[in-house]
């Protein structure tokens, strides 16, 4: 950081640790450890996996196959599972070749601080986002994992067997050149 020099940024940046991000511009994935999942459309059955994870996956407008990538190795390897003796989460996903359900869900980007209807303003548009979700997809079922998945687009009904419950919700920062500080 030179002398004299002033933080300047776009209103839609945040400082974090001395460097300037993208407010709320990440990748999100909520990962529950399940029992079992299924996803109707219409009615049918259209996903169902037994012992597992259900990822339902929100794809952001600055989102790249950078974040894809990261994110669809992190689901994989995080371990989430108990050891043999049921203790420590100490198994991932594929260590116990669990089987995996992927949702498309937009509205993990419903911005609820103004007003009282959700902006999406910062979901990547559906052409956008389907790309991505279908290439996160792909980068999973490179595995021996069995992967199935909902309907982008449509309106679904998820049945979820929370196991645990284990539910976390993952980030990834698209990467960006940030003003300089």
């Amino acid at each position: 950081m030179g002398v004299g020099r002033r933080l300047v940024a776009a209103p839609n940046y945040r400082k974090i640790r001395g460097v300037i991000h993208p407010g709320s511009r990440t990748m999100r994935v909520v990962v529950q450890r399940v029992r079992s999942s299924q996803v109707l459309v219409d009615g049918e059955i259209v996903g169902r996996i037994g012992y597992g994870l259900n990822l339902l996956v929100g794809i952001a407008d600055t989102d790249t196959d950078a974040e894809v990538t990261w994110m669809a190795q992190k689901c994989l390897e995080l371990r989430l599972f108990p050891d043999g003796d049921g203790g420590k989460l100490e198994r991932s996903v594929q260590a116990i070749a669990g089987e995996l359900l992927v949702i498309s869900q937009f509205t993990l980007y419903g911005d609820c601080r103004k007003g009282r209807r959700p902006d999406f303003a910062r979901a990547a548009p559906p052409t956008q986002a389907k790309v991505l979700y279908d290439s996160f997809v792909e980068k999973l079922r490179t595995t021996a994992l069995r992967v199935e998945t909902g309907q982008f687009g449509a309106r679904m009904q998820v049945l979820i067997e929370n196991d645990g419950p284990v539910t976390l919700i993952l980030e990834r920062e698209a990467p960006s050149n940030p003003p300089e500080i």
